[in-house]
């Protein structure tokens, strides 16, 4: 019995610590407590993080929105959040039709100047790059030769007058020798035929003289046109001859200057009919990137067959260049305006949508919220919308943030940024006044790539 009452918590003779003991509980307690602390430090970063992008996003974010009413266009701008938007007021007015081409000037006159006689240049008397007008000196040949030729021919001349003057004389004896029956009228015939020999030569001398001066008349080349020189081809010093395949120099002319330009074969019929009715198309040439207008002219002919390779048909239009910005075979952009569409109502192109329900725009209403509106185009350019039903003139209509909108929407619509159509008519937003560098940055996030076409509509 004694054995069975002994101590339980005695000393152990082994040493061993039991396993329910003190230390161990410290040590599980100390495992919970850094496991609460991982939770807190997680759960006080969540918060802050959620907070920090409500923030940003502001009220009318699409960040909230989404979170409450799942991804797209249905959960942006609903719960009471207004949606920051671009707006622009919707016009009446006429919208050119404009048919754009590639094209490339065509000089209306180019001359390749050579020379007509033989013989060493002895002047030049123009500078490379000159303009020159008709009939100005350009290159001097000596003529000295020629000059020789002339006075032979005109002593030649001398002497068949001299000749021609004394079978005249004997001519008129013969006749009166002839009617007292003192001579055959075989010998006055013979003498007739003397003195219409040497006229003959006469008028061949005549001819030599006249070919001589020709000939000096060559030795001085002069421009047949009126236009721009280009490089020279010879020097002072060089012989040429009149059977040379390269000539003294290259004349373009560049006032008036052509363009001859390509259009789709399916346009033909609209341009044509108004050629034959005489109506002047007018036609303007821009730069290789479509961007800067160079100058502005009218269409003069069309081609007289299509090009079956291409489907494609020419035309070509003139322009007067008075300030020499078009140059032979530049390349050019070239818009026709075939057309003008009159009193539509004109609304920016990145304004217009299309969706199920088809072509509309976001209407801004009273009270700064979005509706849909169903449109009808009736003609579009690259900046710009002529529609014949759905918007009155006068209306706002929401030309950037269409992405976070759904109809009914509360908006904040601002007018500074509407897009601004450059000399090509491509849109250039400019940048918002007012905005921070936070608000420029929560957009960012929030928008995504969705933002960025919704700005490039149109271009």
């Amino acid at each position: 019995m004694g054995h069975l009452s002994a101590n339980p918590m005695g000393p152990n003779p082994s040493g061993e610590r039991p396993l329910g003991g003190e230390p161990g509980s410290k040590s599980h307690r100390w495992l919970w407590i850094v496991a609460l602390a991982v939770l807190i430090a997680v759960g006080f970063w969540y918060f802050r993080g959620s907070r920090t992008s409500t923030e940003a996003q502001g009220p009318g974010g699409s960040g909230g929105a989404s979170a409450g009413k799942g991804p797209g266009r249905q959960g942006a701008g609903a719960g009471g959040f207004v949606v920051p938007v671009v707006v622009a007021s919707a016009q009446r007015g006429d919208l050119p039709v404009y048919f754009n081409g590639l094209g490339t000037v065509t000089a209306f006159n180019t001359v390749t100047v050579r020379s007509r006689v033989d013989g060493q240049i002895t002047k030049i008397n123009f500078t490379e790059g000159q303009f020159v007008h008709q009939g100005q000196d350009l290159v001097d040949i000596d003529s000295r030769p020629y000059q020789v030729q002339l006075e032979q021919a005109e002593g030649q001349l001398a002497k068949d007058q001299a000749q021609l003057r004394d079978v005249q004389v004997n001519y008129e004896r013969y006749q009166l020798l002839y009617k007292e029956g003192v001579i055959p009228k075989q010998q006055v015939d013979t003498q007739g035929a003397q003195v219409g020999q040497f006229e003959g030569s006469i008028k061949g001398d005549q001819g030599a003289i006249d070919s001589a001066k020709l000939q000096i008349v060559y030795s001085h080349v002069t421009a047949p046109i009126s236009g721009r020189v280009g490089l020279r081809l010879v020097d002072v010093g060089n012989i040429v001859h009149a059977t040379d395949s390269t000539g003294l120099l290259v004349i373009t002319q560049l006032q008036p200057i052509a363009v001859i330009f390509s259009l789709p074969q399916d346009q033909l019929p609209q341009v044509a009919s108004k050629l034959q009715k005489g109506d002047q198309l007018v036609v303007d040439a821009y730069d290789r990137d479509d961007s800067t207008k160079i100058e502005s002219g009218k269409l003069l002919t069309i081609d007289n067959q299509i090009d079956t390779t291409t489907g494609t048909y020419k035309l070509k239009a003139v322009f007067n260049n008075d300030r020499n910005t078009l140059f032979p075979n530049q390349f050019v952009n070239v818009h026709l305006l075939a057309d003008v569409k009159k009193n539509l109502v004109i609304v920016p192109a990145p304004a217009i949508q299309r969706g199920p329900q088809g072509t509309y725009v976001y209407v801004v209403q009273n009270g700064n919220t979005a509706k849909i509106q169903t449109v009808t185009i009736a003609q579009s350019t690259a900046d710009k919308v002529g529609l014949s039903a759905g918007v009155n003139p006068g209306d706002s209509v929401v030309v950037d943030g269409q992405d976070k909108l759904q109809d009914g929407s509360k908006i904040n619509p601002n007018t500074s940024t509407a897009p601004t159509p450059n000399a090509n008519g491509a849109q250039q937003p400019t940048s918002q006044p007012g905005n921070t560098h936070a608000d420029a940055a929560a957009r960012r996030r929030t928008q995504g790539p969705q933002a960025d076409r919704s700005t490039g509509k149109g271009q």
